[in-house]
């Protein structure tokens, strides 16, 4: 069997001579176990899908897949800028490349209390983690977070009540410390009418609801408060905002984005 492979042809390896370099080639949507930073426990074991890509010089035909399993498999996958360098470093060297990626988006779960009963239950996030090294390492951090929104302009205009909204509140950001997904997490859910929860009794729905109408949100309200928040954070160096609200009474959703490289 040995013999077999020394004997079997390379045809990755081959010379390509259509003189086009590939900005990004390897494997996405690999399904990996890992654990994360967590404020509370240290660490959070998940599962996160996984993009790992480099870039391609023109006169290699193609690039060997199963080395990127390879160097997944070699470190512990404990996401911490430290780790994530190494990994980087480890892909650029196996593939003989300038520029490598990973791309990791993963549910975080932080216990949560009614604000009420004070029941605690597990609440799911969505994070994502893209990061890149060519000459140094860049690293972009990305929270997505539900939450309540009531409309201010229903809230003015009607006799009673108001109409509901849940959106989802897209924070990213690159920094130059560590910033925790709780922090994020925790801007958004201010920045909002009201956040959402796993469980609640009787007696936090009327909490929530009531805690909404009080705190009429727009998404250009919510996007702003949020911004705010980001702007006085000396760590950011720069943040996107992407509001989206499910409409109630429309046959659309409602939208607001909002960028800004801090000090600039």
């Amino acid at each position: 069997m040995k013999q077999a492979r020394k004997g079997m042809k390379d045809v990755q390896s081959e010379t390509d001579d259509r003189n086009i370099p590939l900005d990004k080639v390897g494997i996405s949507d690999l399904s990996y176990p890992i654990t994360v930073l967590d404020r509370n426990k240290n660490i959070q074991a998940t599962v996160a899908k996984i993009n790992m890509f480099v870039d391609l010089p023109h006169h290699y035909r193609g690039t060997h897949m199963s080395r990127f399993i390879e160097v997944i498999s070699r470190h512990s996958m404990g996401m911490s800028l430290h780790s994530l360098d190494a990994l980087l470093e480890d892909m650029r060297l196996t593939f003989d490349s300038e520029i490598s990626h990973i791309e990791m988006e993963f549910p975080y779960f932080i216990n949560k209390k009614a604000p009420v009963s004070g029941l605690e239950s597990p609440m799911e996030y969505i994070c994502r983690v893209e990061a890149r090294k060519g000459a140094r390492l860049e690293l972009t951090v990305e929270v997505n977070v539900p939450a309540q929104n009531l409309c201010p302009c229903s809230k003015e205009i009607s006799d009673y009540g108001a109409h509901n909204q849940r959106g989802n509140i897209k924070i990213r950001i690159r920094s130059n410390k560590l910033v925790w997904f709780e922090e994020l997490i925790g801007i958004a859910e201010n920045s909002a009418s009201a956040p959402v929860f796993t469980l609640l009794k009787r007696e936090d729905e009327k909490f929530v609801t009531e805690h909404a109408y009080d705190h009429p949100r727009f998404v250009e309200d919510t996007a702003r408060e949020a911004a705010l928040q980001l702007n006085n954070d000396p760590r950011i160096e720069w943040y996107s905002v992407e509001v989206k609200n499910v409409e109630s009474i429309h046959n659309h959703n409602a939208y607001a984005c909002v960028s800004k490289r801090v000090g600039k």
